[in-house]
């Protein structure tokens, strides 16, 4: 069996992927102005909220070593602000979220892996984020029922 995720409703072993269950009740996670959020097509996550949440709960989300391989270049780099890039620090994790069954996203990080690369870095520290994890940082009640959907149907 792997490792457990978190202890509450919807953990499980990192092993299987388990279907999500709608919740009547989901509640799209609040804004505040100055929040980052990171629109991954309907998908808009509250990173901030997010990250706040990773730092408090460390056993949950240990920190790990990522080939910066595993990570796809859409060739963004290229759209980021450049004094942005030189600036990222690279002691903090990059954030991966999995968007589909042991498919993980980058959705946040991007200017220090753009950074990492032109160093000819190999690896960077991240936190992975599993499913159901990161669905209460979802900022829509739509992109919460789309996204459901959408990891039901990976599933099939």
């Amino acid at each position: 069996m792997g490792r457990r995720v978190g202890t509450g409703p919807g953990s499980r072993p990192t092993g299987k992927p388990v279907p999500l269950r709608r919740d009547p009740r989901f509640q799209p996670c609040a804004t505040e102005p100055g929040d980052e959020l990171y629109p991954n097509g309907i998908f808009e996550f509250n990173i901030s909220r997010l990250i706040a949440f990773i730092s408090a709960h460390p056993e949950r989300f240990p920190t790990e070593t990522v080939e910066l391989s595993e990570i796809p270049d859409y060739g963004s780099s290229d759209r980021l602000d450049d004094a942005a890039v030189q600036t990222a620090d690279l002691s903090r994790p990059v954030l991966l979220a999995e968007i589909a069954p042991a498919r993980f996203s980058l959705i946040d990080g991007h200017h220090r892996v753009a950074k990492a690369r032109r160093m000819m870095a190999t690896t960077i520290t991240a936190f992975r984020v599993r499913c159901p994890d990161h669905v209460s940082f979802l900022t829509s009640a739509n992109a919460y029922e789309t996204y459901v959907e959408y990891w039901n149907s990976k599933l099939l």
